[in-house]
């Protein structure tokens, strides 16, 4: 995850570079359940309306749930599927607070309603992100479901009336991306939290819709846009969240942002880049499926590291007898292709492995994704030996 406005706060009050710290373990997104109202056309755990099998029991995610914070995991992000459909979502939700974890929950925000919402709320959540993937009509083609929107809209008015810290998400593809702007002031009409903008993975039903996939010249002007409205907040003085996730090339997009706009600060913001690192997938952030299956991250449902029924997940985190995890966790990570080659390396770590998976086979492979020219990451002549 990449978050743009800790790195506005940066160019607009800059402080020295201190020694990087990495979480004393890893953000925890868990998907609870994978029976979903909807069927996404981006739906990386590619869910359906009906119950399935196996999934971990209210028992089972309390044992869960004390391996994670005896392992010292600071953040669970409740997911789904939709996890509102779980029955014991509450139960799960309070427990985890109590236990001093910070809560969030991911949903489409169709179920949040007038005969819900005191739950939620008591429930703690530090908080509620919700899907939208356009404006009206654009939502539920995506959503495919009538009325979506209105559904996901009310959902969030609710949360904001309760005082609940609620945000938007918002997957980037070559269909939704002129809504963008349309979002983007949604949020400040609405006056919402936070902002995430998702790129589009090659995992799941993702995978199979990879030919929406927003064209480079589309997320460079979609990233224009964010780091700029961000940028805007900052000055206003009502600064929000953004944050982006699935491609790390986004901090190396940045420092050219800075370097246009900023050029005094370029040097010092490309240390702060370097120091967070890029892609952190197998180290700081980590997938549970509903069956209990352990993922690299979320989009790594195609591969399973370990089974929490089997072995506690704080073992298996730590495990790097498996190749993957020991990839993951080396530092620098051995990836090749332009990635490899690339001069801003230090700043995206390679960028995401599992799409390259998807893509090549290979999971060390060059990310597919990277939007940056072969100019701009100093690989032309590497480009020109056919590498």
């Amino acid at each position: 995850m990449f978050r743009i406005s800790q790195f506005m706060q940066e160019i607009a009050h800059p402080m020295p570079l201190g020694t990087r710290r990495d979480p004393a373990g890893p953000v925890v997104i868990w998907n609870l359940i994978r029976r979903c109202n909807l069927t996404c056309k981006h739906c990386y755990s590619i869910s359906a309306d009906k119950d399935f099998p196996g999934e971990l029991s209210t028992a089972e995610a309390f044992d869960v749930m004390d391996d994670l914070k005896r392992f010292h995991v600071p953040v669970l992000i409740l997911s789904g599927g939709e996890p509102l459909l779980r029955p014991d979502i509450f139960d799960i939700a309070q427990r985890a607070k109590a236990m001093g974890f910070y809560v969030g929950l991911s949903s489409n925000g169709t179920l949040i309603d007038d005969g819900n919402i005191a739950r939620i709320a008591a429930a703690g959540f530090n908080y509620v992100g919700v899907s939208l993937d356009g404006i009206g009509a654009t939502h539920d083609q995506f959503r495919r479901m009538e009325g979506a929107f209105d559904k996901s809209m009310q959902g969030i008015r609710l949360c904001k009336a309760r005082g609940i810290k609620v945000g938007i998400r918002f997957t980037l593809t070559q269909d939704n991306a002129r809504d963008l702007p349309a979002i983007l002031q949604l949020m400040e009409d609405e006056g919402l939290d936070k902002f995430y903008l998702s790129h589009l993975n090659y995992a799941g039903r993702g995978n199979k819709n990879r030919k929406d996939d927003a064209f480079h010249q589309t997320t460079r002007a979609a990233m224009d846009l964010l780091f700029d409205t961000c940028w805007h907040n900052q000055q206003a003085g009502r600064p929000k969240e953004f944050v982006t996730g699935n491609n790390d090339a986004d901090g190396v997009y940045l420092l050219f942002w800075v370097r246009k706009n900023f050029p005094h600060l370029e040097s010092h913001i490309r240390a702060k880049l370097e120091q967070w690192g890029g892609n952190s997938s197998g180290v700081n952030v980590a997938n549970i499926d509903n069956l209990g299956n352990v993922h690299p991250d979320t989009m790594w449902w195609n591969y399973s590291l370990g089974n929490v029924r089997e072995r506690p997940f704080s073992e298996i985190w730590m495990d790097t007898s498996d190749p993957i995890m020991a990839g993951l966790k080396a530092r620098p990570r051995n990836v090749g292709g332009r990635c490899g080659a690339c001069e801003h390396f230090a700043i995206c770590g390679g960028n995401t492995r599992v799409r390259a998976w998807q893509v090549t086979g290979d999971p060390w492979a060059e990310d597919p994704a990277c939007y940056l020219s072969d100019e701009e990451i100093g690989v032309v002549q590497f480009a020109a030996a056919g590498g």
